[in-house]
């Protein structure tokens, strides 16, 4: 990694490598003198020599670089590449080191900080325009409440209807927010109790039993004769079926029926063994494959306006995605449309 060229480079190689970050130092003519391991898989080692315009491309960086070998004065520069064919984000630290004609500059990869920002960002937008139709509503049906409509009777009573639907709807919203935030917060932490799914299974169809009978959906459910085995918290994992069964109940319409079936499996590809694996089958309009990769996703639909039609957030199968990844298990969807869909929960045995 020396170049003999360059006096001082040995204690200075020293240093860099024992540096958790990717480093390189520059020489006054512009070289690569040296670098650490970190940097060599990142740069790779046939840098070293070079110009430092042939491996740092970026014009912000080189700029930085360019500038800082001038004046010595500390610079730091964000900028964004492709990596892998996804985007990356780094911030570059470049410093003179005094006494020598070198300059160290160490790279950081922030690109967890930048996604978890801006989903951060997207959350509180996606939250506020959720929040933001109902509370129009509200506000125009209050506003004629207190003017045209103040003695209409007939009208009061239809515009109360609405304002409580609309009420219930953000109610829902809340909610689900704060299921999902209790969720993401016991997310690592793995539960300990062993349980049966066939009980948690019929705690949930006993709940959701008026539902259907109210949409004339039939509940077939085969979970077999033998014990299924987890470890899991309860109450979550009936949280789980609760929402993919009326899910299947209101998108797969009345007069249909929705299966709930259980397998077992002695090893399945996607936890890499034992499995066992309840799906819910119901026999709706479908859901074109192109969605099916996002629906986890907080606040995506497939079909909005149906969604919001029904009562939906967009938080369910976020909320069922975290609880699975605390139960280290995993969830499967597949559809077509005018098909059907299968939601699958994929749960290692106890």
């Amino acid at each position: 990694m020396l170049q003999s060229d360059l006096t001082d480079t040995p204690a200075i190689e020293v240093l860099i490598e024992a540096f958790p970050l990717p480093t390189l130092v520059i020489g006054v003519t512009g070289s690569l003198a040296c670098m650490n391991a970190a940097a060599e898989a990142l740069f790779g080692k046939k840098v070293l020599g070079r110009h430092f315009t042939t491996s740092l491309r970026h014009p912000k960086l080189v700029d930085a670089v360019e500038r800082s070998l001038l004046d010595r004065v500390p610079r730091k520069v964000s900028y964004q590449v492709v990596e892998n064919g996804s985007d990356a984000f780094y911030e570059a630290h470049v410093h003179a080191v005094d006494g020598t004609p070198f300059l160290i500059l160490s790279f950081q990869n922030v690109t967890d900080v930048v996604q978890a920002e801006q989903m951060r960002s997207d959350f509180v937008a996606n939250v506020s325009h959720e929040l933001r139709t109902p509370l129009t509503s509200l506000m125009g049906f209050i506003e004629t409440l207190r003017g045209p409509a103040r003695d209409d009777s007939k009208a009061r009573d239809r515009f109360l209807t609405i304002m409580a639907g609309e009420a219930e709807r953000m109610n829902r919203l809340v909610g689900d927010l704060q299921s999902l935030s209790g969720v993401e917060a016991d997310e690592r932490v793995r539960p300990k109790t062993t349980i049966d799914l066939r009980d948690t299974l019929q705690t949930m169809l006993s709940n959701i039993s008026p539902l259907a009978k109210d949409r004339r959906v039939r509940l077939q459910c085969d979970l077999g004769e033998t014990p299924l085995l987890v470890i899991g918290d309860s109450d979550q994992l009936i949280q789980v079926f609760t929402n993919l069964v009326e899910n299947a109940i209101k998108y797969g319409g009345a007069d249909q029926s929705v299966e709930i079936a259980a397998s077992k499996s002695v090893h399945d590809p996607v936890l890499r063994g034992p499995a066992i694996a309840i799906t819910v089958y119901d026999h709706g309009p479908g859901i074109d494959p192109i969605h099916l990769p996002r629906l986890t996703e907080r606040f995506y639909r497939a079909d909005s306006h149906r969604s919001r039609e029904l009562g939906g957030t967009g938080l369910g199968l976020s909320i069922v995605k975290h609880i699975l990844n605390r139960h280290r298990g995993r969830l499967k969807i597949d559809s077509q449309l005018e098909q059907g869909s299968q939601f699958t929960v994929i749960l290692p045995p106890a």
